[in-house]
């Protein structure tokens, strides 16, 4: 594995890191296509920030007859469970990473499918009979949820759709319904790629970025905790390392005082196409602020500007998704690197 890591040199502080301080992130990646024996991904460009995911891509069927494929972008599963509540752009909307797709420059208007499940048990159906969104987050859930038959509700905490959530609004401890359900989505729309010819489709959403309150792999004056699953996830070498200890010293409990945030993209979806490899691939990463330290697996990234970084290959074949690791000052000072 190769690795990558930009570090800025902060003499800042923090306190350690409970299970309770962290939000995950949803590993979101590119687009599926029905048929990948006729159709060749010619070029990705990918560019991943904290605010958004942009993918370029040129498709090329290379027969001479056209292909009609169902091309999909899986959306990730999200869980229902107020007690792990992930990072999620959009609490209110169905699409809640504010998916957008063109194709040659055109606007397309994908479908969604969604279904809900519970102990892996497709439970759709129940829920509409209810006209219970299947979305869970959002505020027209918990409004359907309230309005439940007392025998239906009784069946579903039994069942595993709904559990029981007792908080104190401001008013005193209530007892309201909570999901507990799975949701899966997908959009998904048809495409034709006419024969020997190139097709350029973009698409576009806000990533899910999890974070912590800070460090959660240095502590106490030293690298422990998470430290040994995150060297190997996100390449941190003895530069990223060093750039830490400095960030610590000084602090009386030793901890440097970063917010942890982290991004997960899901690559090798991208060998699933007719030469099991991408002809042209790019990636940038750009970290947000100058001041950010960031670090990522990949090989001959070079740096082009303040914030970011790119690397590029050809016949590139997908073996890892990729996963960023961005510390953010949580205090005045810093400079980037």
């Amino acid at each position: 594995m190769f690795r990558y890591v930009l570090t800025a040199a902060l003499a800042l502080s923090a306190t350690p890191v409970f299970a309770n301080d962290s939000i995950a992130e949803l590993g979101t990646g590119g687009l599926i296509l029905s048929r990948s024996d006729a159709v060749a991904m010619e070029s990705e460009d990918l560019y991943i920030s904290p605010e958004k995911v942009t993918v370029d891509y040129v498709f090329r069927n290379n027969t001479d007859k056209d292909v009609d494929a169902i091309v999909a972008f899986p959306m990730p599963d999200i869980e229902g469970d107020p007690n792990e509540m992930p990072a999620i752009p959009d609490g209110q909307n169905d699409n809640f990473l504010g998916f957008e797709v063109t194709i040659d420059g055109v606007a397309a208007k994908p479908q969604l499918e969604q279904k809900a499940f519970a102990f892996g048990i497709d439970i759709s159906a129940d829920l509409k009979a209810q006209n219970v969104p299947l979305y869970p987050f959002g505020d027209a859930a918990r409004a359907a949820l309230a309005k439940l038959p007392q025998a239906v509700a009784d069946d579903w905490i039994d069942r595993g759709l709904i559990i029981e959530d007792t908080t104190d609004d401001g008013s005193g401890m209530k007892t309201v319904y909570v999901p507990f359900w799975q949701l899966r989505s997908t959009y998904w729309w048809r495409s034709t790629f006419p024969a020997n010819s190139a097709v350029h489709v973009a698409h576009r959403y806000r990533p899910s970025v999890g974070g912590t309150s800070s460090v959660s792999f240095f502590y106490d004056g030293q690298f422990q905790g998470q430290y040994a699953a995150y060297k190997t996830r996100y390449c941190m070498d003895g530069t990223f390392e060093n750039a830490i200890r400095k960030a610590a010293k000084g602090n009386p409990d030793g901890t440097p005082r970063y917010f942890e945030n982290r991004i997960a993209y899901v690559l090798t979806t991208g060998g699933n196409w007719a030469t099991g490899s991408i002809g042209k691939f790019k990636l940038t990463v750009d970290k947000g602020d100058p001041k950010n330290l960031v670090s990522f697996c990949g090989e001959n990234v070079r740096k082009v500007g303040p914030t970011r970084f790119e690397m590029t290959a050809e016949n590139f074949y997908p073996e890892h998704d990729i996963d960023i690791l961005l510390l953010a000052p949580s205090g005045d000072g810093g400079s980037g690197g």
